[in-house]
């Protein structure tokens, strides 16, 4: 057996290993990649949970700043982004909780299911155009908030960040079985008000780079520096 040829995940896993030992060091630079490398995913992963854009950046900052205190935590047994997506969601749940908004949580206590046969495709109706992709994306981020969050959180980690059915439901705490359902019947719902036009869309929800990214960067830095991290 060769070693010249790692996989992919092994090499990925030892990346993420190396850029965790210099975070937990201390070191700045390595904080700021991490950030910049995990940013656009993440941000995806809070807005679709807590359909808020200035919620879903604090939310962000605030599991970023945990990540940095705890790094030291972080094993390497799933990847960086599976980690910083538990922090990233548990920052979410908490501030659905504060909200009153229980019914939402995962895992669900009530019936799902029910609550997206509720849906309607009547109760938003943008300006539409097939050619325009900026439109048709509006329509399927404002298609998607309107799903409950379970199938809100578990179509963005499959459909749109493509991770696997095992580290979605390692992420979420559930079992692979309930993520292959739920990411069935967000797809359902969301082709059924979209039909093709989702395929065309999916891969630019929520846009988070560019300015964004570095206010991101900048903010988190500032308040790490200000509360003496």
């Amino acid at each position: 057996m060769t070693t010249a040829a790692a996989p992919a995940a092994t090499q990925a896993e030892e990346s993420d290993m190396a850029l965790a030992r210099r975070i937990a060091a201390g070191e700045a630079a390595a904080f700021e990649s991490m950030m910049r490398r995990h940013n656009r995913r993440l941000y995806r992963l809070a807005r679709a949970t807590l359909r808020n854009d200035a919620d879903a950046e604090d939310a962000l900052q605030d599991a970023y700043l945990a990540a940095y205190r705890h790094m030291d935590r972080f094993r390497g047994e799933a990847s960086l982004f599976t980690w910083l997506s538990r922090l990233v969601l548990n920052q979410c749940f908490g501030r659905m909780r504060k909200q009153g908004r229980r019914e939402a949580l995962l895992p669900m206590a009530g019936n799902t299911e029910d609550e997206a046969d509720a849906m309607t495709t009547n109760d938003f109706d943008p300006p539409f155009h097939a050619a325009a992709r900026s439109q048709l994306r509006a329509l399927l981020e404002a298609r998607l908030d309107a799903l409950p969050v379970a199938f809100r959180t578990v179509f963005v980690m499959r459909s749109v960040e493509e991770l696997s059915v095992e580290e979605t439901a390692h992420c979420l705490g559930i079992p692979e079985a309930t993520v292959r359902s739920r990411h069935f019947r967000a797809n359902a719902l969301l082709r059924e008000s979209l039909s093709h036009d989702i395929d065309v869309t999916e891969k630019s929800l929520f846009e988070f780079d560019g300015d964004d990214c570095d206010r991101m960067v900048a903010t988190t830095l500032a308040r790490l520096k200000s509360e003496g991290g």
